[in-house]
């Protein structure tokens, strides 16, 4: 279809603002964005639908316009409900880049203007798909009256005999019709699709698990066929959605794959309008982070957290703890990859509770960014102050003082565990996401992230800000794809141990250890084992022996050709520890 026809079309509200000799574009498809830069989800011939919410001053718009005019889009229709009147400096970029633009009354939904044009373009491509939307013009609205991809994913299954779920990039379930996966299903299909998107293979991607066969689409507003956008797929392979459909696409007709395509694009515009939603929690922790990093008054940071606690605790009614949490995605190679807004959008899914389903379930978490590091402001009610490590986290130690709340401990995103204290956890928060990640981050990226304690005051946060970059920086020491640590590790040798150079830490474990090594190269003899549980059991020698399955009086003999090897006295104290440390560092 054309424009001239959208423009013709009285219910749709459109009044036309630049562009009358350009009228006669084609309308191929439609996608709603307030993204700031909406590229990676553009492939021509789009007509883009934005409510304005990028738009922060006059010059947001010049750069705005150019990506939509460089990605070949049919036109702009621009909501009148958040401003009114459509700005001056938007008009005039549209004129300079020939991209007619149109106004929408603000009686008029974005979801009617989306259902009028899949249902005319989709309809020459499968009936089937137009009589979904049709049949379910609320799919694209917020609130209880909508039913988002729930209601589509439903059709599926009622009208299709397909069951398919809409996932996150870690295998957390954003939306579904009917029962849910089995356990540990969601993601592995998850860690199977980002090793797919990573090798460069176009979806769907074919998987199986535990027999069953699954096609993997990714979820991203393109049309079928289109030219992928020229673009480093690290910046979006770790928080893109994907939908899983239990069938093998791979003997499916034409008709059918272009209906679950659309049905992606659908969802896409959807996922979108979720992550603008994110603006006001992002800018409330952005302004929180510079404050704190340029070591603003702490009543300044306060009147900013007091502005923060309604929008992230509605209904909460006091102030509450924070902890924060810092992460990192680095990759190999020519560091082309813009780090921190990957982190960002990574450390917002990480935060997320894996058990809770819904795309909504991340209301409470402002994520900012710091070059390459995404930092996270997690408001955690009702929890008891716990002073960071070395600093003064607590300001005067007065929680009333500070308005901390009362009343029973929440659980927090990603905790699970009763006796591990309360608030985030930083192991326990990778647990449920550490291999559909590794997956997605391939052999040249990784993820590092330091938690800190929980703090109840603004003059706390400083503190815990660096304890938890100091913890991202152990987690950093350690090997492996995906790393954490928490604030209770600071306070151990842990923390010193990563920021012993390289060379000295070589050159300690080779004097200590390389002996017992070539040893047990040589003769089988498990030193290196014994060493270990023998420390492991504080020295105790009928502890260590039931542990091994051995003789005391073996376990004797394995400790005494350690002492000659290395001329080291296992009971004595220095030489313990030496031996702790230089197993530690190894």
């Amino acid at each position: 279809m054309r424009l001239r026809a959208l423009l013709e079309t009285d219910a749709l509200g459109l009044r036309l603002l630049g562009g009358e000799d350009e009228l006669d574009r084609t309308v191929r498809g439609v996608m709603t964005t307030d993204l700031r830069d909406p590229s990676r989800y553009l492939s021509g011939g789009e007509l883009v639908l934005t409510g304005l919410a990028w738009r922060r001053d006059a010059a947001d718009s010049e750069p705005f316009v150019r990506i939509l005019a460089s990605a070949g889009v049919a036109g702009l229709a621009a909501g009148e409900a958040e401003l009114g009147a459509i700005p001056d400096d938007l008009v005039q970029a549209c004129s300079r880049h020939r991209l007619p633009l149109f106004a929408v009354h603000e009686s008029v939904a974005f979801a009617t203007i989306t259902e009028h044009v899949v249902r005319q373009v989709s309809g020459e491509r499968a009936g089937d798909l137009a009589a979904v939307v049709d049949r379910h013009r609320r799919l694209m609205t917020s609130g209880p009256a909508g039913g988002g991809p729930e209601v589509v994913l439903d059709l599926l299954g009622t009208d299709l005999d397909l069951r398919a779920w809409v996932l996150s990039p870690t295998g957390r379930r954003v939306a579904g019709a009917g029962a849910p996966l089995p356990p540990g299903t969601a993601a592995a299909l998850a860690g199977e699709h980002l090793a797919a998107s990573r090798a460069g293979r176009r979806g769907p991607h074919r998987a199986q698990v535990a027999g069953t066969t699954y096609s993997l689409f990714p979820i991203r507003n393109t049309g079928r066929g289109a030219a992928p956008a020229v673009r480093d797929v690290r910046e979006t392979v770790l928080s893109e959605w994907l939908l899983a459909v239990e069938a093998d696409a791979g003997d499916w007709p034409a008709a059918r794959l272009d209906l679950l395509q659309g049905v992606t694009q659908l969802i896409a515009v959807e996922r979108d309008r979720r992550d603008a939603a994110r603006t006001v929690r992002r800018r409330l922790a952005q302004e929180v982070l510079e404050l704190v990093q340029t070591g603003a008054a702490p009543a300044e940071v306060a009147a900013r957290l007091r502005v923060a606690a309604p929008v992230l605790l509605p209904g909460l009614g006091t102030a509450p703890h924070w902890q924060v949490v810092v992460a990192r995605v680095e990759w190999g190679g020519d560091g082309a990859v813009e780090a921190g807004p990957v982190a960002q959008a990574l450390l917002e899914e990480v935060l997320v509770d894996p058990a809770t389903t819904g795309a909504d379930s991340a209301d409470r978490i402002a994520v900012a960014y710091s070059g390459d590091e995404a930092i996270a402001l997690v408001p955690l009610p009702a929890v008891p102050a716990v002073p960071a490590a070395g600093t003064a986290a607590d300001g005067d130690g007065d929680p009333a003082a500070d308005g901390a709340a009362d009343g029973p401990e929440a659980p927090a995103a990603g905790d699970g565990t009763a006796d591990a204290g309360p608030g985030l956890h930083a192991e326990r928060l990778l647990a449920a996401v550490r291999a559909p990640l590794s997956a997605g981050l391939g052999d040249d990226g990784r993820l590092t992230l330091g938690v800190s304690a929980a703090v109840n005051s603004a003059e706390g946060l400083r503190g815990a800000l660096e304890e938890a970059r100091h913890a991202r920086r152990v987690a950093a020491a350690r090997p492996g794809r995906v790393c954490a640590a928490g604030h209770h590790e600071l306070a151990s040798h842990v923390l010193l141990l990563p920021f012993v150079p390289d060379d000295v830490r070589r050159a300690f474990t080779a004097r200590l250890l390389d002996p017992l090594r070539d040893y047990d190269r040589r003769h089988r003899a498990e030193l290196i084992p014994t060493l270990e549980a023998f420390l492991d059991c504080d020295g105790s020698w009928t502890r260590c022996a039931s542990r091994l399955h051995l003789h005391v009086n073996t376990l004797r003999y394995r400790v005494g050709r350690i002492e000659q090897l290395t001329g080291r006295d296992l009971s004595r104290l220095e030489d313990k520890l030496d031996f702790f440390l230089a197993l530690r560092m190894s």
